[in-house]
């Protein structure tokens, strides 16, 4: 069973995406707590691209209905643990 990430590594992963998408935000100053969309300047698709990101990069689904449960960076630390316990534990 492979090892689910740390909230460290989900941390720098959702953080290196989010420079990704938004290369001129400054991401050392950004709120754990807030929205990306009120302090990046990202439109849906660049939240929707954040999403892909995520998905494409640690290898799980995520449903549409919890695209808003990763709003922040606190969120994705709080709900994409689950995820990636669910394919740990459900493979292929």
């Amino acid at each position: 069973m492979t090892p689910v990430p740390t909230a460290d590594e989900i941390k720098a992963t959702a953080l290196r995406i989010l420079g990704d998408i938004a290369p001129e935000a400054d991401l050392s100053s950004l709120n754990p707590a807030v929205s990306f969309r009120d302090q990046l300047d990202i439109d849906s698709m660049d939240f929707l691209n954040f999403v892909i990101a995520l998905h494409e990069t640690l290898h799980i689904d995520i449903p549409e209905a919890d695209y808003p449960k990763l709003d922040s960076l606190n969120a994705c630390v709080k709900h994409l643990p689950a995820l990636l316990i669910a394919k740990a534990e459900h493979p292929g």
